[in-house]
């Protein structure tokens, strides 16, 4: 069983809740976040990232999906990569990004393969390869992802 677990499990249950506690799921999922659950990290820097249920905080935001993505949690990798596409809540840095979607990509989100043939074929971060790009877009494609 995965460190917080069964608080993620309980924040996950209020979450479901007709009228969920916020502040309650909130406070369950930090105390899982402390004992460095991956998912748990993962849903309070989303929260912080969309605004969702807190202030919106991108630099908060970061700093969970850093850690987030140090437990190799795939989504968290995803959505690190795209803060420092944009620099949304950390400095811009392509080579950076293409790393996170790179391990996104490895860990099995199919929307991060196609951001990693993405890079490629544009140079995001990485030397442009028209070939290595189509590599990757092509595995994409075959997973349902053209963009």
């Amino acid at each position: 069983m995965a460190k917080g677990s069964t608080s993620l499990r309980k924040a996950l249950k209020e979450m479901q809740q007709d009228t969920p506690d916020l502040k309650l799921a909130l406070e369950l999922l930090e105390k899982a976040a402390k004992q460095g659950n991956g998912e748990a990290l993962y849903a309070i820097g989303s929260w912080y990232l969309h605004g969702n249920l807190v202030k919106q905080d991108l630099s908060m935001a970061v700093q969970f999906l850093l850690e987030a993505a140090e437990s190799n949690y795939p989504d968290a990798w995803f959505d690190l990569a795209i803060c420092y596409e944009k620099g949304a809540g950390i400095k811009r840095n392509f080579k950076e990004a293409f790393a996170c979607y790179l391990n996104a990509a490895i860990a099995g989100d199919k929307q991060a393969i196609y951001e990693v043939g993405r890079c490629y074929y544009h140079g995001i971060g990485i030397a442009k390869n028209i070939t290595v790009a189509s590599i990757w877009l092509k595995q994409a494609k075959a997973q349902g992802v053209t963009e």
